[in-house]
């Protein structure tokens, strides 16, 4: 499967990574996460509790969900924005522990990668569960501190609180029973911390060059 699978934990550079190896490679990109924070917004604006499993996987299986490099559609509106902030932040990984939320995000990644015959796919379980057969598997991190850093050079946010927010959707990403983040058995693992994007970028090219075969 002409898939590079780029999985992590939040603020390790995997968007910023994963459109570059797209660039590189000519591949699609998609970000998943993108879809889970879709799903969210949609729950927020339902006032649905994002503890109900039931009733957030009906919300999931039921939205219309579209998501084109850096944008995102849901019902056919484009909510790049409203998806990035930090409500958003604080409840999808709430939601995405969900089992049907799950399985309802990874039907339309598997379509979507048939549809376009391959892509870029970063997110947390890309690798171990929904693209195991990925021609590469990356598993990107670094330091909660460093991902602190570069959340709050682009926010302002405080730091401590960026700090306690990303350690606490590590632990739920981390823990949950459903497909928890991890590396995979296969996956290449790098450390973004202190290494510069575009090195990050060339070592997964390389990686790829040298599996895909074509």
């Amino acid at each position: 499967m002409r898939v590079i699978a780029i999985d992590g934990p939040a603020g390790a550079g995997k968007s910023t990574v994963a459109r570059e190896v797209a660039r590189a490679t000519g591949l699609q990109y998609l970000d998943t996460g993108a879809m889970y924070r879709c799903v969210a917004l949609s729950v927020l604006r339902q006032h649905i509790d994002p503890f109900n499993e039931e009733a957030v996987g009906h919300v999931a299986r039921s939205v219309s969900i579209d998501v084109q490099g850096v944008r995102a559609f849901l019902d056919g509106v484009d909510v790049s924005a409203e998806i990035r902030t930090p409500e958003i932040s604080n409840t999808v990984s709430i939601i995405a522990a969900h089992t049907p939320v799950r399985d309802a995000m990874r039907m339309q990644q598997r379509q979507w990668i048939e549809t376009n015959g391959g892509g870029v796919v970063e997110g947390r379980d890309i690798g171990t569960v929904v693209f195991p057969d990925a021609v590469l598997k990356v598993f990107l991190w670094a330091s909660p501190e460093v991902r602190a850093t570069r959340r709050v050079d682009q926010t302002g946010d405080d730091f401590d609180e960026v700090v306690r927010n990303i350690t606490e959707r590590d632990r739920i990403d981390s823990t949950r029973s459903d497909s928890p983040l991890r590396p995979a058995d296969d996956a290449v693992s790098l450390n973004s911390s202190s290494i510069a994007v575009g090195d990050v970028v060339a070592t997964i090219v390389q990686h790829f060059q040298e599996r895909d075969g074509r």
